[in-house]
């Protein structure tokens, strides 16, 4: 039993190093997004870092359009890249689980 334990205790702290290092890899998938007509378009990382905004001369001229286009692209790029992130870091996660028995009645 103690020799299970330690094997387990190895195992969720390999699962952690993991998943710093898919961490860090998500830095570097970029997430782009634009709004319908691409006047607005971001780049955000998986890990949700803005890295870049290009906005349309035209949109300059008005304050409010501006300010919606920013929002909507905003946000759906924000739930792009949340989704990268919690389907890379799930699957680092859920590899490394300990095969507890009776712990795969959660994964239903």
């Amino acid at each position: 039993m103690f020799g299970d334990l330690m094997g387990m205790m190895g195992k969720l702290k390999e699962t952690q190093q993991k998943i710093e290092e898919t961490k860090k890899r998500l830095d570097h998938v970029l997430i782009d997004e634009q709004s319908n007509d691409g006047l607005l378009k971001v780049t955000l990382t998986a890990n949700r870092t803005v890295k870049s905004i290009e906005i349309d001369p035209s949109l300059l001229e008005d304050k409010e359009q501006l300010e919606d286009y920013f929002i909507l692209v905003m946000n759906k790029a924000i739930q792009k890249a949340t989704n990268v992130n919690e389907t890379e870091l799930a699957a680092v996660a859920k590899e490394g689980m300990p095969n507890i028995p009776g712990m795969d009645m959660f994964n239903r």
